[in-house]
């Protein structure tokens, strides 16, 4: 039991200016954090709370689990990082750790660097201690600071440099053992958002630059959310838009007829889309092929879309290049003879067709059948192309980002979207890192084989916002009952009046023995303020205790969710309070 004055929790009636979402405002009203620069905060004695209780119900979920609790250094050896599958891309988000002495000049490649994650210091440390197949299956993990250089750091701990997070990594002996770990993780992170009190849907994700065969998010639906979840109501079908596919394209569609013969017209000046579209050309945009150049390892490739379509730059990923970017006009002109705006895939257009790594159609182009496209000449365009005939596509796949409205991969109806905040992902990794770092083991016949591996990350930070962002009204924060810093506040309008002081500390141990922790409020303050205060920072359940409800023989119980108060008599408030925090304990 604790008493507020003797607490620490500044809460404020104003929100900060560069606070732009409801839960990072109320995360600094509520006094919960505080910020030291852009993407990090002080999490203060409120706050410090729901994150051990965050973190507290996380360990036992992963316990329950089987998987088993280390702890692993956040400044990582370079070394490591360049020796593991992802380096080149993972260095652009990474904080590198020099010696801060003025005598120490830093090396233009980086010693140390702090770990967003842990994969290049687990691995091999399994490597050096596990051998047998009589090891695995094992499953580590930790609940820890990680580090992610953000360029712009934004509402509050949901895009911050520094955050905590679990992390965890199976391994197994096969894949069959990898899928059966990979079910066990999922399970848990349920069993998790559900105790904490929080939406959270499972949903396909992009594997991205962890790798491996599939993954999957989890994502607590709320408008300022940092992603789009494509979703089918009848179906259960989910998966981020990076991941998410559509039946828009009939798995049988027949290749087009022809319309005629490839026709070159003059242009000048249409460089894009809209433009073509416009008098007097008249093209619609969904009878246009968009040709876009990137970037793959060194080396241009090319990207063919329908002209009303957007590519979505992750599903690149499947080409299985380790770096990708768009090319710049002056990597593209030398290669495909134009300049952008003016580009196709028409065979014997192409400048130096050599030079490309190859050239991926969208399974969507097939809907045009015939079309219009860049003649590779500045200037100019090429109308009646049809796809089967005339692009030298070397490749197909699924490049484009799905819309609301475009029918389910499952069952046909409408696709809905809605925003989502990212607070967890699972990978199967398979034996990418193990590969990489030799983490072998040997069978039962004396043959040596590469440790497959999952790894899985909670946002410990990133849910506590989210719950906030999820559970909040017009007065303030609306906490669940599992993760509140306080679930009973004890309210005292009339601190200095013993039978009050007293009546509150033996409603407080009633409701602590019932399983509760509890915070009188026994400032010297107006009503009014406390009311005001206590909706703030959220607690579930308000207890009021006054000289005039004491006269009456009664005192004030009301739950955050609900408007009215109940007033309970004073000689079994104890009692009273007791049975609903028993109640409120079984219901989360």
């Amino acid at each position: 039991m604790k008493y507020w004055s003797q607490f620490f929790i500044p809460t404020l009636k104003e929100s900060p200016a560069d606070a732009e979402t409801a839960s990072h405002q109320l995360l600094v009203r509520a006094g919960l954090v505080r910020k030291l620069s852009g993407g990090l905060y002080t999490y203060l004695p409120a706050g410090l709370r729901v994150m051990r209780k965050l973190s507290q119900i996380c360990r036992e979920e992963m316990d329950r689990a089987g998987a088993i609790e280390l702890w692993m250094p956040h400044v990582h050896p370079a070394e490591n990082w360049k020796k593991g599958p992802r380096w080149a891309a993972a260095r652009e988000i990474m904080f590198r750790a020099d010696h801060a002495g003025d005598r120490q000049k830093p090396s233009e490649e980086p010693e140390f660097v702090l770990g967003p994650t842990h994969e290049e210091v687990v691995t091999p440390l399994v490597k050096s201690e596990i051998s047998s197949y009589r090891d695995v299956p094992k499953n580590f993990y930790q609940i820890a600071t990680k580090f992610r250089n953000e360029i712009r750091p934004r509402y509050g701990l949901m895009r911050a440099r520094e955050f905590v997070m679990m992390d965890a990594y199976s391994f197994d002996a096969d894949d069959d053992g990898a899928i059966v770990a990979y079910g066990k993780m999922k399970a848990a992170y349920e069993a998790f958002f559900k105790r904490v009190g929080v939406l959270a849907i499972a949903v396909e994700a992009d594997t991205g630059v962890m790798g491996g065969s599939y993954s999957h998010e989890f994502m607590v639906p709320a408008e300022v959310g940092d992603d789009d979840i494509i979703y089918c109501e009848e179906s259960g079908y989910a998966a981020n838009r990076e991941k998410a596919t559509s039946a828009l394209v009939p798995a049988d569609i027949a290749d087009a007829a022809l319309e005629a013969e490839v026709e070159k017209f003059a242009t000048p000046g249409v460089t894009t889309i809209a433009g073509l579209a416009s008098e007097p050309f008249g093209v619609p945009a969904e009878r246009q092929f968009k040709t876009l150049v990137y970037v793959g390892d060194e080396k241009l490739f090319l990207v063919l879309l329908r002209g009303c379509d957007d590519l979505e730059e992750a599903k690149l990923g499947a080409l299985g290049f380790s770096v990708v970017r768009p090319a710049t006009p002056a990597e593209i002109e030398p290669v495909l003879g134009a300049k952008p705006g003016s580009l196709g895939a028409v065979k014997g257009t192409i400048k130096d067709p050599g030079k490309l790594a190859g050239i991926y159609a969208d399974q969507a182009i097939k809907l045009v059948g015939n079309g219009t496209t860049g003649a590779n000449e500045d200037g100019f365009h090429l109308r009646h192309v049809n796809v089967a005939r005339d692009l030298a596509i070397t490749g197909w796949g699924d490049f484009r980002t799905v819309q609301a409205g475009e029918p389910c991969p499952q069952c046909g109806k409408p696709l809905q979207s809605r925003r989502g905040i990212e607070v967890g992902h699972i990978f199967k990794l398979g034996t990418k890192y193990a590969e990489c770092f030799e983490a072998t083991f040997m069978d039962d016949q004396k043959a040596s084989h590469p440790l497959v591996m999952g790894c899985y990350g909670i946002g410990i930070s990133r849910t506590l916002q989210a719950v906030i962002e999820q559970s909040h009204d017009n007065h303030g924060i609306v906490w669940p009952w599992a993760i509140a810093p306080y679930q009973v506040l004890i309210t005292l309008l009339d601190p200095a009046m013993e039978e009050a002081a007293n009546l509150a500390k033996a409603i407080g141990v009633a409701a602590e023995l019932a399983g509760a922790d509890v915070l009188i409020d026994d400032r010297d303050g107006r009503p009014g303020v406390k009311f005001k205060d206590a909706d703030l920072v959220g607690f579930p359940l308000r207890v009021t205790i006054g000289g005039r409800g004491l006269k009456e023989g009664v005192v004030e119980v009301k739950w955050r969710r609900q408007a009215e108060a109940e007033k309970v008599p004073v000689a079994g408030a104890a009692g009273h309070i007791a049975k609903l925090v028993e109640q409120a304990d079984q219901v989360e």
